[in-house]
């Protein structure tokens, strides 16, 4: 293993729905507006290693909106790595990416750390599913070496206790379990797409998600409902003995306009 004692500063930024129009706003959110105020909160935790966005980028498949993402990223003068969501229309995502220092890999091995992203998105549906292709991704990049591991994905791979919410979950989630079982080196499991924070540990592996850049979801709930919380993101500290040391942060304020009522977006 190259790099043994080094720990690795990873900040993960998700769902953040731009758009073309510099006023596009997501349930009464100007989502660029809030993903710039996001990211001059973020900077104030860096420096980091690497930035990782888990999915949700674009609400509206544009290059603008492309545009302003990266942009906005360069901010962190360091790389940048992003994942699909079930808002990212796969042509898009593909097509505007690998520029600016932002790309989409399969794979980073960072100090004594692997980070093996995986594809959650069904095409023109919002749940999620691991087809045998990312699996086989997974269980390759698990057979060789000796890094620590954080599999990374875009939907939440087991229930968060979100009933609308679940329903959107990746649906053979236990195939992903399986896969991992018997891995020590797998010690985390990050993902976005629920627009709230996670934190559990499930036999041994914690398991993670994180705010919004712009609109939170109400935790515990049967139906849809919006959070009056504001945006946010996660710091994690990726040690060398293969613990995490993560908190959430988030901006001071809730973004103005944010429609509470709204029954769904």
């Amino acid at each position: 293993m190259t790099e043994s004692f080094r720990m690795v500063k990873l900040l993960q930024l998700t769902d953040t729905h731009l758009y073309a129009d510099p006023a596009g706003c997501l349930l009464g959110v100007n989502t660029r507006e809030s993903f710039r105020a996001v990211v001059a909160e973020a900077l104030e935790h860096g420096p980091y290693d690497l930035v990782l966005v888990t999915g949700d980028l674009v609400h509206d498949s544009s290059r603008a909106g492309y545009d302003a993402l990266i942009e906005g990223l360069g901010a962190f003068r360091a790389p940048v790595h992003c994942l699909a969501g079930n808002h990212d229309e796969a042509h898009a995502f593909a097509g505007n990416l690998d520029r600016g220092g932002v790309t989409a890999p399969r794979q980073v091995d960072v100090g004594p750390w692997r980070l093996v992203l995986l594809d959650s998105t069904i095409p023109g549906e919002e749940g999620g599913h691991l087809d045998d292709g990312e699996l086989q991704h997974l269980n390759a990049a698990l057979a060789e070496g000796d890094r620590h591991v954080l599999v990374c994905m875009h939907h939440q791979p087991l229930p968060v206790g979100s009933v609308w919410l679940d329903t959107m979950a990746i649906d053979n989630g236990d195939r992903l379990f399986r896969a991992i079982e018997g891995h020590p080196r797998v010690r985390g499991l990050l993902w976005g797409h629920i627009h709230q924070e996670f934190d559990r540990v499930l036999n041994g592996v914690r398991l993670l998600a994180s705010p919004s850049t712009c609109v939170q979801f109400a935790v515990g709930r049967r139906s849809f409902q919006v959070d009056n919380r504001p945006p946010g993101f996660r710091v994690l500290e990726l040690l060398p003995d293969g613990r995490i040391v993560t908190r959430v942060h988030r901006i001071d304020a809730v973004p103005a306009g944010l429609d509470v009522a709204s029954g769904g977006y």
